[in-house]
């Protein structure tokens, strides 16, 4: 393992929670032995004070552990006062946390009335002009210094009256100073925090908090691998903040946040949680509980199985490298295969981008087959399957015993026990894809494992893991949308981000095999293993909003979603500009009151665009650079959406351990 990895991972198989320093934050902790915080953020203007005072005591009540309040201007800073005298005069004592962007004076003033400030290293003592250019070391140490200038003061203020400070950044605002001697990197967003960190510890303050977010969760989770290998390094472990930024909306912007906050939680790493969504801030406090209930129950889940290694080139977010089997592997993209064995109806409705790639029927043999290629139980296969069909083996045995294979594509049951065999050399057959099938309360962990195992001996054949989702236990209704969608992020975390695996196949008992199909998808969108839509980063409305970003996402969506490939930011204001859209295609960005810049990548190619005519010129600007096509005529079943958001469409207790009813040999 490479020396930065060992100092990230504590064990693979049998990880425990990081033993960070307890910061003080008003009456609620973070870090050491507390329990994983959650918060959100108001979406006032912070002028309006009523209305701000009232959002705090309704998210209080909701359960936010801490709510933050942004102060883009000295005028919002001192209004933060009132405010908080309001809160505390309504009996309320959760911490309250200023939002500063740009502005060393806002930061310096809340320092004193709030118990927690949060600061963008980023542009708190930069302006992004996205300059190229060349820093010497003794013009780079200029540059430091200037900003000890101007951030010193602020650390000082903090240290007097016992505020906390967060050092918040943001992969997409990276200083210029940063980008030219780091790059976009997820080490760069660690060594930003790091010339802010070393400034607060030189002034005797460690009262600090630390996030690394990204609007790709990929990206956000090798950002905090780095900067947990860098902490330990440095010998001294702040809490830690996580959350992935400018998420979206409805079940994306929940998969999104999922996917990322449930790996590193799995693995231990962090202190506090936020989901930033498109939508109400009320709404992303259940999604916050379920992530952090799903950790908690099984977080120290211990697999009963050797240690692996970690065989990528360092802390990078990158397809796993395996070889292909009839385009399944190497740099084909990723598939999903349908399972239509407990329902054989609706074979021939798909349509689209997001048709599945394969279905499994098990041992039904369709009236009617579809034109996509159909996986049969190896017995059923041998008498009815036509050219493109392929059979499944439910385990090594039964592959190993048959006389009858596919001459291209065969595919096979593995599970753990089959890997600590002596002789793996069954795993280089040519013509197998290995279905990973795994008991336990956390199939996610041992997949991980099979992998990274069978890599160590030398084997990377491709694999694609086989998940149930059961319904819970406790209820016999069937689970809602955002609450499945959730739970299966929670479990595919521990290996998807990673690209270890070449596809997925997914059934959710109770619902239409196309709601499996639909979530393989999303999944796989949100991990960038396939694009089969557009992409969203659109950030959570705050008190700097200009337009009212939730109709304005479903308008954007609605027009835009079947363009492949395509990212699209939605961005409320101009501190959430060109920096933080980071890697988007096209921005539409609030300007001022009921006017939109519209941008290509980081360059703004229209200003001031009056608010009912944008979403217009939007398409236009698509259309212009050759990017659009039509919506399709036909209704694609998998891209359904599916369901409206609903804050109690989320989970309030962990996933039940899974049932094997779907069939006595999966999951």
């Amino acid at each position: 393992m490479l020396p930065e990895l060992q100092a990230y991972y504590t064990s693979l198989v049998a990880p425990k929670r990081l033993s960070t320093i307890e910061v003080p934050i008003g009456d609620v902790p973070v870090g050491g032995k507390n329990p994983i915080r959650i918060q959100t953020m108001t979406t006032t203007d912070t002028l309006d004070i009523d209305a701000t005072v009232h959002q705090v005591l309704l998210l209080a009540e909701a359960g936010a552990e801490y709510v933050r309040i942004t102060a883009p201007s000295q005028r919002e800073a001192e209004a933060l006062s009132d405010i908080k005298k309001q809160v505390r005069a309504a009996g309320c004592r959760v911490p309250l946390v200023a939002d500063i962007h740009f502005t060393p004076k806002a930061a310096e003033v809340a320092a004193r009335i709030v118990e927690k400030v949060r600061i963008n290293p980023g542009n708190y003592a930069d302006k992004k002009r996205f300059e190229q250019r060349t820093y010497t070391d003794a013009e780079y140490e200029a540059e430091l210094q200037r900003i000890y200038e101007r951030f010193a003061p602020l650390v000082r203020i903090c240290k007097e009256y016992g505020t906390a400070l967060r050092i918040g950044v943001n992969h997409g605002s990276l200083s210029d100073r940063i980008l030219n001697r780091y790059g976009d990197t997820p080490e760069g967003m660690v060594e930003s925090a790091m010339e802010f960190l070393r400034i607060c510890e030189a002034e005797g303050f460690y009262q600090v908090v630390i996030s690394m977010k990204a609007s790709n969760p990929a990206v956000m989770v090798a950002a905090y691998r780095h900067l947990v290998a860098r902490l330990r390094a440095h010998g001294r472990l702040y809490p830690i903040h996580l959350g992935v930024t400018e998420a979206g909306d409805g079940s994306d912007g929940r998969i999104k946040s999922a996917l990322g906050i449930e790996a590193l939680l799995l693995d231990g790493i962090g202190d506090t949680v936020r989901v930033s969504l498109t939508e109400p801030p009320e709404n992303e406090l259940p999604t916050c509980r379920a992530l952090v209930s799903f950790a908690e129950t099984y977080r120290d889940t211990a697999l009963p199985l050797p240690e692996p290694t970690w065989p990528t080139q360092g802390l990078q977010y990158e397809r796993f490298a395996a070889y292909a089997v009839h385009k399944i592997g190497a740099t084909e993209p990723a598939i999903v295969i349908a399972d239509h064995s407990q329902d054989p109806t609706g074979l021939l409705l798909y349509g689209g981008e997001q048709t599945p790639d394969f279905i499994y029927v098990g041992d039904t043999v369709p009236e009617s087959p579809p034109p996509i290629p159909l996986i049969y139980e190896a017995p059923i296969w041998e008498k009815v399957a036509r050219p493109q069909d392929t059979p499944f083996f439910p385990s090594l045995e039964r592959w190993r015993a048959a006389s009858l294979r596919h001459p291209t594509l065969n595919w096979v049951a593995l599970r753990p026990a089959d890997l600590q065999g002596a002789d793996l050399s069954f795993l280089h057959d040519p013509t197998v894809v290995w279905v990973l099938e795994v008991e336990g309360p956390l199939p996610g962990r041992a997949i991980r494992w099979m992998r990274l195992y069978a890599a160590e001996k030398g084997y990377r054949p491709p694999m694609v893991p086989r998940l149930l989702l059961p319904p819970p236990k406790s209820s016999p209704e069937p689970r809602p949308a955002h609450a499945i969608a959730v739970e299966m992020a929670c479990q595919v975390s521990p290996f998807l981000l990673d690209g270890l695996v070449d596809g997925l196949w997914l059934y959710v008992p109770g619902r239409p095999p196309a709601v499996g199909v639909r979530l393989a998808f999303d999944l796989l969108q949100a991990a960038r293993l396939r694009i089969t839509r557009t992409d969203y980063i659109a950030c959570p409305s705050c008190g700097r909003t200009l337009f009212n970003l939730e109709e304005v996402t479903a308008r954007i969506r609605a027009k835009t979603h079947h363009l492949k490939g395509v990212k699209i930011a939605i961005m409320g204001c101009i501190v959430n500009g060109p920096g933080e859209m980071a890697d988007a295609d096209y921005g539409y960005v609030g300007a001022g009151p009921g006017t939109i810049h519209l941008y290509r990548g980081k360059e703004i190619v229209r200003k001031g665009v009056r608010e009912e005519e944008a979403l217009e010129a939007l398409i236009e600007l698509i259309r212009a650079d050759g990017r659009w096509i039509a919506p399709p005529e036909r209704p694609d079943l998998a891209a359904a959406p599916l369901a409206p958001a609903s804050p109690a469409d989320e989970p309030s207790t962990p996933a039940a351990t899974p049932d094997r009813t779907h069939r006595d040999k999966t999951d």
